[in-house]
């Protein structure tokens, strides 16, 4: 029975002190989310979340100045022929340049794009001297010394640069939209729109709530506070002049280009970098006349084991990489947003903490409704702390809910709600691989290209054209 008794008493702590931890985070955070949303919503009233739109005449107006449009692909044979031939036949300018960086002991990409681009000029295939996979950022590195060498040989320069993934759909407008943007910024991020498949409704889906929320309302308070504004890697686009900036002080540093090779999100890193170069970046929805978002389209992992491996790369390079590589700001808002960007590993450790605590809780349940235990009282200043977490969940569900409909329709939306624990278990097995790399980091290791499979194209799928 004292056996008994002194197992309880731990139980009891062990129960309490998780209950004190996750609420007290789980609080703050939820003030943290409601900032954002109060700020949204006052956006929203004095219309300064508005939707811009471009007609069909701007999107197929001829570009201001040369585009080049950087790819780095490395085993990427199942859809960097679908993305090319897909941007070819999409943008109707004919002003610019695909680079696709490619690798020589890669031979299946290599003549997968080369069989895409048929000859035309406006594809260049550029083959890195190392063998792959080195960093997605060497590889980029290798692009802009390519497109340098162009433009001396051409005597002309670009006058932006887009960055996308091998197995990104592009919309038609994108390009006009960059040009529009670049004359009063230096620096222009569009929506990204993960695409729902059917095969991976959970896994693949959350990526749509996910994206849905943070490129519908994060983003774009970001972008309306004067923040900076992180690049994603697809979908965005640099003034010439900014990059040519960025690439003197990288070289300054002893890097070979605009990228940082050893940083595994070198895509966010770039885009703060506009701010701290005194650059304008933009954060900017657009709508062409059917009423479609001008964004990105892309397939997301489809498996638990590869999206734990991309959000893993994320929190690695954002959190933990960031936070040694860019410091905190100098502006407040600046500092909120970091802070957000960078709570990824705490957001692992409450959740993994919140579901063991509802383990406990189912455990105690049982031992309550068989009469062998009586839990003691929580006290006020907890039951508060409860309260405020459980009407947080309700909101949360509720914004999950409006975003993914806005964007997806009703079923995906109440999909989204369904699959908020999906998402959770992912962060949580994202967090913790993201903290045993960065340790294993900091004893030497070296770490790589951790890049995500694909194997599907939203081109070839049913309706993509």
């Amino acid at each position: 029975m004292d056996a008994a008794y002194t197992a309880m008493a731990w139980l009891e702590l062990i129960e309490r002190e998780l209950l004190l931890f996750s609420a007290f985070w789980f609080a703050i955070g939820a003030l943290d989310d409601m900032a954002v949303d109060a700020v949204w919503v006052g956006l929203k009233l004095f219309s300064r979340a508005k939707e811009g739109g471009i007609s069909n005449r701007e999107a197929r107006a001829a570009l201001q100045g040369q585009a080049a449009v950087l790819i780095a692909a490395w085993q990427e044979e199942q859809v960097i022929g679908h993305t090319i031939r897909h941007a070819l036949s999409a943008w109707p300018q004919q002003d610019y340049t695909l680079y696709i960086g490619c690798y020589g002991n890669d031979p299946a990409t290599v003549s997968a794009a080369m069989s895409a681009a048929a000859g035309d000029p406006r594809v260049r295939v550029v083959i890195h001297g190392n063998a792959g996979p080195t960093t997605k950022a060497d590889c980029l590195n290798r692009l802009y010394a390519a497109l340098c060498a162009d433009e001396r040989r051409a005597r002309a320069r670009f006058a932006f640069l887009v960055l996308h993934d091998s197995e990104d759909m592009v919309h038609p407008a994108e390009l006009a939209v960059y040009d529009r943007a670049l004359q009063s910024a230096d620096y222009v991020q569009l929506p990204v729109r993960p695409e729902p498949q059917p095969w991976s409704r959970w896994i693949g889906g959350h990526y749509c709530d996910e994206f849905a929320e943070a490129h519908g309302k994060a983003l774009v308070v970001r972008d309306a506070l004067g923040g900076g504004i992180p690049a994603a890697g697809v979908g965005c686009a640099f003034a010439r002049a900014m990059m040519e900036r960025i690439a003197r002080r990288r070289m300054a540093e002893g890097y070979n280009g605009p990228f940082a090779c050893e940083c595994l999100t070198e895509d966010y890193e770039l885009g703060l970098l506009v701010r701290d170069e005194g650059g304008r970046s933009r954060f900017l929805r657009v709508r062409d006349e059917a009423g479609e978002l001008v964004a990105t389209r892309a397939f997301f992992p489809g498996t638990l084991e590869s999206a734990v491996r991309q959000k893993s790369r994320w929190v690695l390079g954002i959190a933990f990489q960031g936070w040694d590589r860019l410091g905190w700001g100098n502006r407040l808002c600046d500092v909120w947003m970091v802070l957000r960007d960078r709570r990824g590993p705490l957001a692992a450790l409450i959740m993994a903490c919140s579901y063991s605590l509802l383990l406990i809780e189912g455990f105690v349940l049982l031992l309550q409704l068989a009469g062998l235990y009586q839990r003691p009282p929580l006290g006020g200043a907890l039951d508060g702390m409860l309260a405020v977490c459980g009407g947080a969940v309700l909101w949360r569900a509720a914004n999950r809910f409006a975003f993914t409909t806005a964007e997806y329709g009703v079923l995906e939306g109440m999909m989204a709600v369904l699959r908020v624990p999906v998402a959770n278990i992912i962060a949580i097995m994202a967090g913790r691989r993201a903290l045993e790399r960065y340790v294993l980091s900091l004893f030497g290791r070296v770490l790589v290209w951790d890049k995500t499979a694909h194997d599907a194209h939203p081109v070839s799928a049913p309706g993509g054209q």
